[in-house]
């Protein structure tokens, strides 16, 4: 269906990719992970034909394939309804069939025009796509839970996860050969993900997955492509992404394993040289000029620990020589044991949460959080879970009940948009404005979050969605706190930065109430699941 054979791709003198080559064929899910900023939305914009690459050549058979492609940042047409968008692209079983009908009978009149021909045959495809279940619009509009929403509602008025889904359904209902998803799971709440998943098993065409899910990548791909932001090339593994990560894990051993017994035998060859050069210096210093044969032969000696010596440095300068492998899912992170905390950090007596009380959208919510506890909230989107850690963070009042906190406990919030850092501060500075120390101090602090050299200087206005989340978590803890409310954390981070952050909170001893829909983050992290329904009621159990 697709072959990328080739393909490089610069900026000025920065090189994004490097002889990248890969096919997708039909039933094929490629997830293709990275770093954010190593060439993934490049390459997808290559393959689209959105920008050209420098060289390479990109080849899709057939010619007339159809291919779908959801935008990482989508640029819906704001002044439309939902209704007129969905007929666009979806159309009307009528309208086909009327469309059908006049080219029937244009048919008839010039029986050797080729181009109506094919147009009869395309809109036979697409009342025959209509008909099937798996791509009719109503279906799909309610699947992603919009067909409740009225046709007549502008796409300015939907929220960013209401466009999120209805940018995916619009994709579906084209019914592609081949589609491309660029961060498909981004607001989209765990039964939404779901049925995404089932239609992707049942999708007969080829899929490329750019995402950061993994439990998404688990359940829906056969291959990963790992595109490498220091060499920008790929390597491809067969399997999902559980697959990808025991292999990935068996390379690093055994390039580690290898590196070691090079640094021995780097080593050893060193001291034969110096003790080589030692007894040649020796006998040059302890012979006279009356032995000239011994002489010359520590010479000669000496001349060849010299010749070994220059082969071992070229050996070292050369691409035989095997690296030490980067330590790139750890984030050696401790933090401050806690002198003391409240048993109970926090309860809820008869909690009523929402912005009308006419309508809350949760209710009857008597629950309590001991400390320590480690627990995910989950639930459809506009059930209220941000609402409920704005109500404990004490942004929004009660509409009735009361939240109680323990006594000595320390409150973080770590909001969605990251709107408590200031842009006009660098990420030193914002440490500095409320943890004591010198700056090689808190450079050190700064460098357990992945902030390195001028980075610490980087105006937090320039930094990345992933770099202001550690930089938020960093700040919590140089505050001091020990009960932490995160809303969704890990939803803007690559897999090397989730893989980081779930690190630093295993090591984190105070207590955590986080609004995440990422299921392998819920399964090695929380203690409890907390899970909110349309109507408000909270069910929890334990992992």
């Amino acid at each position: 269906m697709l072959t990328v054979h080739n393909i490089s791709k610069s900026f000025n003198i920065k090189i994004i990719l490097k002889d990248v080559s890969f096919n997708i064929n039909p039933a094929d899910r490629v997830g293709l992970i990275g770093p954010n900023g190593s060439g993934k939305t490049t390459l997808l914009k290559i393959i689209l034909g959105h920008i050209e690459p420098d060289q390479g050549t990109i080849t899709r058979k057939p010619n007339d394939l159809q291919l779908g492609y959801l935008a990482q940042a989508l640029d819906l047409q704001k002044k439309k309804s939902i209704g007129e968008l969905v007929s666009e692209v979806g159309g009307s079983s009528e309208k086909y069939e009327r469309d059908l009908e006049s080219l029937a009978s244009e048919i008839v009149s010039q029986p050797d025009n080729e181009v109506l021909r094919n147009e009869f045959d395309e809109t036979l495809k697409k009342i025959e796509a209509f008909q099937a279940p798996r791509v009719h619009p109503s279906i799909i509009l309610r699947s992603f839970d919009l067909a409740k929403i009225p046709e007549d509602t502008l796409i300015s008025r939907l929220s960013g996860g209401q466009k999120t889904r209805l940018g995916l359904a619009l994709l579906l209902m084209k019914d592609p050969d081949l589609i491309i998803l660029d961060e498909p799971t981004n607001h989209l709440d765990i039964r939404m993900l779901e049925w995404l998943e089932k239609w992707l098993n049942g999708f007969n065409g080829g899929a490329l997955i750019v995402s950061h899910d993994r439990t998404f990548l688990d359940n829906t791909v056969n291959r990963i492509i790992d595109l490498d932001p220091e060499t920008h090339t790929i390597k491809e593994y067969r399997g999902n992404y559980s697959h990808y990560l025991d292999q990935y894990i068996r390379e690093e051993e055994k390039q580690l394993a290898a590196y070691r017994d090079q640094v021995y035998e780097v080593h050893r060859i060193r001291q034969d040289i110096a003790q080589t050069k030692r007894q040649a210096f020796h006998v040059e210093q302890t012979t006279t000029s009356r032995q000239p044969t011994v002489r010359r032969y520590a010479k000669k000696v000496a001349r060849k620990a010299k010749s070994r010596e220059k082969k071992l440095e070229r050996y070292l300068d050369s691409d035989e020589r095997v690296d030490k492998p980067k330590q790139s899912w750890q984030m050696n992170l401790k933090f401050q044991e806690e002198e003391h905390q409240s048993r109970d950090v926090l309860k809820f007596d008869n909690l009523a949460v929402g912005y009308e009380s006419n309508s809350p959208l949760i209710i009857n919510l008597n629950q309590y959080i001991q400390a320590g506890s480690r627990i995910t909230l989950t639930g459809p989107n506009g059930s209220g879970k941000t609402t409920l850690l704005r109500t404990i963070a004490g942004h929004i009042q009660p509409i009735s009940g009361a939240v109680r906190l323990g006594g000595t406990v320390r409150l973080g919030y770590m909001a969605q948009e990251q709107e408590f850092l200031s842009d006009q501060l660098n990420p030193l500075e914002t440490i500095q404005a409320h943890a004591p120390g010198s700056e090689t101090d808190l450079r050190s602090f700064l460098h357990f979050f992945l902030f390195t050299g001028d980075e610490v200087l980087v105006p937090v206005r320039e930094l990345s969605f992933g770099e202001r989340s550690r930089l938020e978590l960093a700040l919590l803890v140089a505050k001091g706190c020990d009960f932490l409310l995160l809303d969704e954390p890990i939803n803007h981070l690559d897999i090397p930065s989730r893989a980081r952050f779930e690190q630093a909170l295993s090591q984190y001893p105070g207590t955590i109430l986080a609004v995440v829909h990422d299921r392998y983050f819920i399964q090695r992290f929380a203690s409890e699941i907390w899970s909110l329904d349309e109507y408000g009621t909270l069910t929890v159990r334990p992992t």
